[in-house]
């Protein structure tokens, strides 16, 4: 009987860690991370690794084992995912989103895509390294955390505050988003993830004269509010290029002859087809209205107004947009921080960059590998406290029809199976050679 190989199982794992309803509302309410964190567990333990699952809170449960490496000496690589998927709504779905369904050549479900596709090759990579006795060349953390959807509170940055000791001697991780293909100008090109802007999730609030409707009110809460939200949200960001988008674009331009044009962005846009909006939102910082909050009836003024702002700010400009965020809202408006956390940017070179290029070209000699800045957040960003370096990594390549970017948070999630296999051979390559 032929040995198993790891991408003989990663679509299963995918497929049963789909089915896990680990659905995270963002205020604590959901199902957890419990039964995920009890699966990935089995699995690790199920060929001799020694994990711990702990919780921060009732069900909200992460999962991390040490594989020892050959040279107790080298910095340790951490390897992580998380196990929380965003809400799903079914009836929007083609199939059901906690089907794990193969349909079409394609594993669909919430979290095929973010992430549960890269926990499941990451669990498959290390379930073969210790069924056949494959050491590492320095200890690697496996990891998987919960909360990763609502920042962190209850998962990496839990983990970072309370159980630094489980990263011990690590230097470097990988995670998601990145390593995953384009088509740019014709040609197939590998986004490595070097870069992600920072989060600064605010509350707006606004305290007026509560009164009755049919009065004239000159101190209305929510038209102050209104006013401070229209102009936050119609503000127009400069293009302002960090060191990654740079090498980004002049990467894009290598490959089709275009160059960028910081007055008309979309010439050069275009010429990454849906990959466009998640690069179009790194060339500058973003704050963008998301919620609005005020009154309880029609005929009565309240006294009291909110709004919450998803701001996204380039590295080193975290004080900059809040300052502007103030300047449009007025000194009227009352700001607060419900979530804070700085960007990131790491040098596109050195060992775990060229081990990643290698992995990748092993697999499509042919591929292009360009840095990009990630518009989201990452565990990386909880990691860094600890003076880790985290690069997105989950390698896919993907058929060219495919809105693979589109697909996050959104409605049919899926990712094909072939590209589930390729990513798992990928990182099988990185983690037994680097």
């Amino acid at each position: 009987m032929p040995a198993l190989l790891p991408q003989d199982e990663v679509v299963r794992i995918c497929q049963e860690l789909i089915r896990i309803d680990t659905s995270n509302f963002g205020d604590n309410a959901g199902p957890g991370e419990r039964a995920a964190a009890e699966y990935t567990a089995g699995l690790l333990e199920e060929v001799g690794l020694s994990t711990e699952i702990f919780e921060s809170s009732p069900g909200r449960a992460s999962v991390v084992t040490r594989m020892a490496g050959e040279d107790p000496s080298a910095d340790a690589l951490v390897v992580h995912g998380h196990l929380d998927v965003v809400p799903a709504q079914k009836e929007d779905w083609q199939v059901d989103p906690f089907s794990g369904e193969e349909k079409d050549g394609l594993i669909w479900g919430r979290g095929a895509v973010d992430m549960k596709d890269m926990d499941a090759m990451i669990l498959s990579v290390a379930r073969d390294m210790a069924r056949t006795g494959t050491k590492p060349k320095r200890d690697i953390v496996f990891a998987f955390f919960a909360d990763e959807e609502a920042g962190g509170k209850y998962g990496a940055r839990w983990a970072v505050d309370n159980r630094p000791e489980l990263f011990d001697g690590a230097t470097e991780a990988i995670s998601e988003v990145g390593g995953f293909s384009a088509n740019i100008g014709g040609q197939r090109a590998y986004l490595l993830q070097t870069a992600e802007k920072g989060i600064a999730w605010l509350r707006l609030a606004v305290s007026g004269r509560a009164g009755h409707g049919s009065q004239i009110n000159t101190d209305n809460a929510v038209t102050t509010l209104a006013s401070a939200v229209g102009r936050i949200g119609a503000h127009q960001w400069p293009i302002e290029l960090t060191d990654t988008s740079r090498r980004f674009l002049d990467g894009v331009t290598e490959l089709t002859g275009v160059e960028f044009d910081p007055d008309n962005p979309d010439i050069l846009l275009k010429e990454l087809g849906t990959v466009a909006r998640f690069v179009g939102a790194t060339l500058q910082n973003t704050s963008n209205p998301t919620v609005l909050k005020a009154g309880y009836k029609e005929n009565v003024i309240p006294g009291l107004a909110e709004a919450r702002i998803d701001a996204r700010t380039l590295p080193g400009q975290d004080e900059l947009v809040l300052a502007k965020i103030q300047e449009l809202a007025g000194e009227d408006v009352d700001i607060s921080y419900i979530h804070q956390d700085s960007a990131l940017e790491v040098p596109f070179a050195g060992n775990l960059v060229d081990a990643m290029v290698d992995s990748l070209r092993h697999e499509d000699p042919d591929a292009v590998v360009l840095p990009y800045t990630l518009s989201g957040g990452t565990d990386n960003k909880s990691l860094a406290r600890l003076g880790i370096t985290g690069y997105g990594f989950a390698p896919l390549q993907l058929p060219d029809d495919l809105d693979f970017t589109g697909m996050f948070h959104g409605v049919d999630e899926r990712v094909p199976v072939d590209s589930l296999k390729f990513g798992t051979r990928v990182l099988h390559r990185l983690l037994t050679t680097y």
